[in-house]
Parts: structure tokens; sequence; C-alpha cells
């Protein structure tokens, strides 16, 4: 069989972008999830992110988890939490280097919280691909409410 008899199966562009987030997610630092993103415009990678610590600064791998110590429940506090989301590491990942989100689309392991919708909506991003949903009936109205386009895998 030559190569150009044989049949490829191409992945679609979201379940490409989606494994590449899944891949992001495993240099998370985080105990509890590991969270991946990409930031994608035009078929085209802007910029990554994965939850853990602001950098130069010690992780919870290293620390242990302050929101498991203070048995705070999953999805509140997220004041009480070391680590920065995936998607706020790609949104400031873009800033930093000059990269405008504007129209883009971010690929998410896992649905954003409020936090981090409030940052999508105000980043101009237009819309988020999810591969796990995320129990924050907040997140999904401020999303709604701004016309983001959420598609979950």
């Amino acid at each position: 069989m030559t190569s150009s008899e044989r049949t490829i199966q191409r992945p679609s562009w979201d379940s490409y972008f989606m494994a590449i987030a899944d891949l992001v997610s495993t240099r998370s630092t985080c105990l509890r999830r590991a969270v991946g993103a990409v930031l994608v415009k035009d078929k085209r990678i802007l910029a990554t992110g994965y939850n853990g610590a602001p950098s130069g600064l010690r992780h919870c791998l290293d620390l242990g988890c302050l929101r498991k110590e203070k048995n705070v429940p999953s999805g509140q506090r997220h004041e009480l939490c070391r680590g920065l989301h995936a998607e706020q590491n790609a949104i400031i990942q873009a800033a930093l280097h000059g990269v405008s989100t504007d129209r883009s689309t971010i690929y998410c392991t896992n649905h954003p919280c409020a936090i981090c919708a409030k940052m999508i909506v105000n980043a101009g991003i237009s819309s988020v691909v999810v591969k796990e949903n995320y129990a924050d009936q907040l997140a999904e109205d401020i999303l709604r409410e701004a016309g983001v386009i959420v598609k979950i895998l």
C-alpha cells in the first residue's frame, strides 16, 4: 500500500486542540485537579496555561494544599489558593507577550469558574470549548449573558 492509498484519520480541530490542553494539564502543580488551557485563533495556538503557583513561587506540590487543610469544598473560596487557574495563566501569557486574545477560542480541560469566566469575557474571547463540565452556575450565566459560545466535547 502506498502512502497515497492509505486512509488517515485526522482529528477534528476541536479534538486536536483539546488533546494539547490535556498535555498542557500534565504540567499542573495542583494537588486537587490538573487543568490545562489553550488559547487559539485562526487555528493557531496563541498561548497555553496550566493551574499552579505564580512563577518563581513554591508550588502546592512542595507546601501542601491550603484548601485541603481548611476543608474548602471544590468551587468555593478560590482566593484561598496559591495557584492561578489554567485559563488565567493562558490569558496572562498572551498579555505578557503582547498577543491579542480578541475573538479567540479557549480550550479548557474543565469548564471555567466564575472568576475565569469574567476574565474570558474581558479578554474578548468569543468561545470556550470544554472537555469536562464543572458545576459553577454563575460562570455559565456570565458566559451566556456575554454571548460567549460554550461547547462541551
